[in-house]
């Protein structure tokens, strides 16, 4: 098997088995310091590795980080981020002077079998086969949209690490397919802001100042948001769930804290952007007429089709429709509340670009994950939503003058951002301790 570095040279995403083989390798060369174990199955009986990194010198553990990654299934870069960083923290004992690292190389490996894009050249070619589970079947969302009777073994494994390791903290390794950068925080991570714009200034990866997925959240600095306390009221229309049941709060039961680290596949300026938008009401309201009629093209052609009757016993067709149902569900929510104009009035211009390509990618995955499935049955519909999923993705790419950004250069940020947070997170820790 190609080395990690070699992977990463070549642009490409490591998959689960090769991932699962790069540590095996890792471990073999750190016998003392580094271990390979199962933590758990997925539904289709697919190991869920997990790989500890012991304390430098013997010393003993009191503090435990965690690292998932692979909780998306359309985010491939998690797993190549994670290898990296435990290597980088076998060779250096700083981060691991009385601490622990774990590292879950793939929370979904079934999604990232589906989801078969190891090498993506354009937006397009990322679409060509893409998935992304519905809300109910991701394992950190699951458990707010779920009764704990019905969560998925993915869930249970990830959250029995949590009470194994109570760490101090754990970090989810995400991606956008085009954007920018940012991290979200259960806690506030005082001076987070400084090393992470640092990082992205020095890779040129904007600043996701206006991240849709945080719209209302408390930002203690450019690209940084913390995930409102219980109680509080935040625009939460992005989630149908309710973040605070998911995963990431789960370690707040051993007062541990939670980042996630959002890193692009193809930057964006246009999130960059600090002006202010000279109509942001305005513009969600356009922003929702685009959105209902892209939505009204893919929900007539799923109407339209009937699967064969073998459609719903081939595992992958039954799981793109169900993330086909699901996405199409969710958008008149949405566009609701951007008709109504629930935009504030001092909207930045990259908030609104956020909220722009977020728009996009909803119909577009809508799409083109019906699309596979007409594909597979050589529906007459197919020809006819290929070339609407081409252009939607050709005028993606153009309006927000998409780059690409090497896997290396996003693996080197999500490891100096996650190294970062721990970092200050410790110094938080050991002020307060220090404190009289």
């Amino acid at each position: 098997m190609a080395s990690l570095v070699t992977l990463l040279r070549d642009t490409r995403y490591p998959t689960p088995h090769e991932l699962a083989l790069a540590a095996r390798a890792l471990a073999d060369e750190h016998p003392a310091e580094a271990r390979l174990r199962q933590a758990g199955s997925s539904r289709a009986g697919r190991p869920l590795w997990l790989l500890s990194v012991a304390p430098a010198g013997g010393a003993a553990t009191r503090h435990n980080v965690l690292v998932v990654a692979g909780a998306h299934a359309n985010e491939p870069v998690g797993g190549a981020t994670a290898l990296s960083l435990a290597r980088r923290v076998l060779h250096d004992p700083a981060p691991r002077a009385d601490c622990g690292w774990h590292f879950l190389l793939c929370a979904d490996p079934d999604g990232a079998d589906l989801h078969r894009t190891p090498r993506p050249y354009s937006l397009l070619d990322y679409h060509r086969n893409f998935f992304r589970p519905p809300g109910p079947e991701q394992p950190e969302w699951a458990p707010s949209l779920l009764p704990p009777d019905r969560l998925p073994p993915e869930t249970l494994a990830l959250t029995a690490l949590i009470d194994e390791l109570r760490p101090v903290l754990q970090v989810s390794l995400h991606a956008t397919d085009l954007g920018g950068s940012w991290v979200q925080l259960t806690r506030d991570v005082p001076g987070l802001a400084e090393p992470f714009g640092k990082s992205a200034a020095e890779l040129r990866i904007p600043v996701e100042n206006g991240a849709s997925d945080a719209a209302g959240w408390p930002s203690p600095g450019p690209g940084i948001f913390v995930i409102p306390q219980p109680g509080s009221e935040a625009a939460g229309v992005f989630h149908p769930e309710d973040t605070r049941l998911s995963t990431w709060y789960h370690a707040h039961r051993y007062a541990g804290t939670t980042a996630i680290v959002e890193v692009p596949m193809w930057a964006s300026d246009l999130v960059d952007d600090p002006a202010p938008h000279p109509d942001p009401r305005g513009a969600l309201r356009v922003l929702a007429g685009r959105l209902a009629a892209d939505t009204a093209l893919v929900a007539g052609v799923r109407e339209a089709f009937r699967p064969r009757p073998q459609t719903y016993g081939d595992p992958a067709a039954a799981a793109l429709l169900r993330a086909v149902d699901w996405t199409l569900a969710l958008i008149p929510r949405i566009t609701a509340e951007w008709a109504g104009g629930g935009a504030p009035a001092e909207a930045t211009s990259a908030y609104i670009a956020s909220i722009d390509a977020f728009a996009r990618r909803l119909s577009l995955r809508a799409a083109a994950m019906l699309l596979r499935v007409l594909r597979g049955q050589g529906h007459p519909a197919a020809p006819a939503l290929d070339r609407l999923v081409t252009g939607w993705c050709e005028e993606f790419a153009a309006r927000f003058q998409a780059r690409w950004v090497p896997v290396a250069t996003q693996v080197e940020h999500q490891a100096r951002t996650v190294l970062a947070t721990y970092e200050r997170l410790r110094a938080q820790h050991r002020q307060s301790t220090d404190s009289p």
